[in-house]
């Protein structure tokens, strides 16, 4: 077996992100994008030589000793003590000037350690070998619209379609690797300088993070998280994407494995609590400005997703000559779920603006008219059956999460025209919220067993059901959310998390084969459930469990196979760290959760 998925650290320049394993491996990333096509993919394949991988290590091999990230930065440092003595590797993607650069400086601690180099290129997700050439002390790599310099001052040679050096390190010494990408019919980018670059990034990151505003109990974990939605985030256009891989399984070897790198409006209103929660009230803005121009244009063609920069096509296919992650196929390239109908992503997205419009980020008329014309769609349109928030790609049906999100949008809406004097329909839209409130209590209640459902007539549950208080939809102490949070955590409990859903419930109406682990924000919602009914002492035991998950480095995947204890999904998820900084803002609260936290 290869690398764990939480063996992996990340690194990034907020607009791409690289994955770099415990030995010494940047086995992921894509140039120049979060979703550009990967030129290193060896996370996604279990031969390294064919799909492309980047290694530098000792020559011993073995994974490091230790390793962390340089105080509140994306500057990793990953030490190994051997026979010979002990050397670190330094590494970083410098904020992005006019090229994609990534600094490696290894590091002689002590002794004399003999290391290796091992560069192997593989451009479009492993199908295409570059024409590698030395330009004076560069080595240089070209692939058609694509070209990779590599700047360092020890001898690289050519070895079976991959670049090798080896090379010694003593106490003091300092090494640099210097990769840089730039499109091949462009003039060559000057190379960063490895020390200025490492400096420079530090200082980036330690002026960023002074914004913060949280100062409680978990102020390590929540530091952490927060560095890693920034390092998620595109920075030309504010947009936030879920995760920065494809394709890691939800279940080893089987084929829930999807594409993770594009925006999803069902994190909107999560991401804006966690961001203006916490003091970051510019990249709050940048995404709250992302989500109104992805959502301009036609509101019945509202998508569920888009791409970083608000694509809507997002077509999906498979990458067959790759094996997968421990052979969990297929690969997958694009998101058909963007084609779906989930009711639920009008109302986040009206939930989400809401927050905004609260906490005084200011909308003006254009936006408004924008979420007026959703508000017609719903009142046509909330009555339809969808595809649910989990994407399920079974039948349509009436799920109870989108019904009550379809009543959050317009009861928020009712509240900005009474509160913030825009104009429309109040009573209007109020009148159609209760007669979501009515059906959803008629036909999405189980009162035999005490718990809301997933759909309308389904004996399955429904993680997304412990969102129903967090947007006002019933209160706290109502029986109905006590016995719903209660069956919850009965029914959807695998050793304390959660999953999303039961994908055997209901004759599998999900569609798809195969299981999934637990999901790690669904957890912390039930983290947030607990507090909201009194039971803080049992929440904040739920909480320590979850931020244990972490790696070394303070990363969550999307999931977690609560057996094992091994990550699973794409990583790291966003959703995941967005669940930790919000549970973390509601566990040091006091006295009560407050309605707005969104769904």
């Amino acid at each position: 077996m290869g690398k764990l998925i939480e063996d992996y650290a990340l690194l990034g320049d907020l607009q791409t992100a690289a994955l770099v394993g415990n030995d010494g491996a940047i086995d992921w990333l894509c140039l120049p994008r979060f979703d550009s096509p990967a030129c290193l993919a060896a996370l996604l394949d279990d031969d390294d030589h064919a799909a492309g991988s980047w290694q530098l290590a000792p020559a011993s091999g073995g994974t490091c000793t230790r390793r962390r990230y340089r105080g509140d930065s994306l500057i990793l440092e990953s030490e190994w003590d051997t026979p010979d003595g002990t050397v670190r590797i330094i590494e970083t993607m410098p904020i992005r000037g006019d090229a994609v650069d990534v600094v490696r400086v290894v590091e002689g601690v002590s002794g004399k350690v003999p290391m290796r180099m091992q560069l192997c290129l593989r451009f479009d997700y492993g199908q295409t070998v570059p024409w590698v050439r030395h330009a004076g002390p560069q080595l240089v790599a070209l692939a058609g619209p694509d070209a990779i310099w590599l700047n360092t001052p020890v001898d690289v040679t050519g070895h079976n379609l991959t670049s090798v050096a080896d090379f010694e390190v003593a106490t003091g010494d300092r090494v640099p690797f210097v990769l840089t990408y730039h499109p091949s019919y462009l003039p060559q980018p000057e190379p960063v300088e490895a020390e200025k670059a490492i400096a420079d990034t530090e200082r980036f990151w330690a002026e960023w993070i002074d914004q913060l505003s949280y100062d409680g109990e978990w102020d390590e974990a929540v530091r952490r998280s927060l560095i890693t939605l920034k390092a998620l985030t595109y920075e030309p256009t504010g947009g936030i994407l879920a995760a920065a891989t494809t394709s890691l399984p939800e279940e080893i070897g089987g084929s829930r494995n999807w594409d993770y790198r594009y925006c999803w409006l069902r994190d909107a209103t999560f991401t804006l609590q966690a961001l203006l929660g916490t003091g970051f009230v510019h990249e709050a803005t940048a995404w709250r400005d992302w989500l109104l121009r992805a959502i301009a244009g036609d509101p019945a063609s509202l998508q569920i997703m888009y791409g970083i920069d608000g694509t809507r096509r997002l077509q999906e296919y498979t990458v067959d000559w790759l094996s997968g992650y421990e052979s969990s196929a297929p690969v997958r390239v694009g998101n058909a779920a963007s084609d779906q109908f989930q009711l639920d992503t009008w109302g986040e997205v009206l939930h989400g603006l809401h927050l905004a419009r609260n906490n005084g980020m200011a909308v003006d008329k254009t936006a408004w008219d924008m979420q007026r014309a959703l508000l017609d769609f719903l009142e046509d349109h909330w009555r339809d059956p969808d595809n649910g928030l989990w994407e399920v790609r079974g039948d349509r049906q009436h799920f109870v999460h989108s019904k009550v999100l379809a009543w959050a949008g317009l009861m928020n809406a009712a509240e900005a025209v009474e509160k913030h004097g825009v104009d429309g329909p109040a009573d209007k839209w109020r009148r159609i919220a209760d007669e979501i409130h009515d059906d959803v209590c008629t036909n999405g209640f189980d009162a035999e067993r005490n718990t809301f459902t997933q759909f309308y007539g389904s004996t399955g549950l429904d993680a997304a059901l412990l969102l129903i208080p967090r947007v006002g939809f019933l209160p706290w102490d109502d029986s109905r959310v006590v016995g719903t949070i209660d069956a919850v955590q009965r029914e959807l409990g695998r050793d304390g998390f959660l999953l999303r859903y039961d994908v055997e419930a209901d004759g599998g109406a999900d569609g798809l084969d195969g299981e999934e682990g637990s999901f790690i924000v669904c957890t912390f919602w039930l983290v947030d459930a607990l507090h909201g009914i009194g039971r803080t002492d049992e929440a904040r035991a739920l909480f320590e469990r979850l931020i244990a998950l972490r790696n070394d480095v303070g990363l969550l995947a999307e999931e977690v196979d609560p057996d094992s204890g091994r990550h699973l999904g794409n990583t790291p998820q966003a959703f995941s760290h967005v669940g930790l900084v919000n549970s973390a803002l509601m566990l040091s609260a006091d006295p009560a959760v407050s309605t707005e936290a969104g769904a």
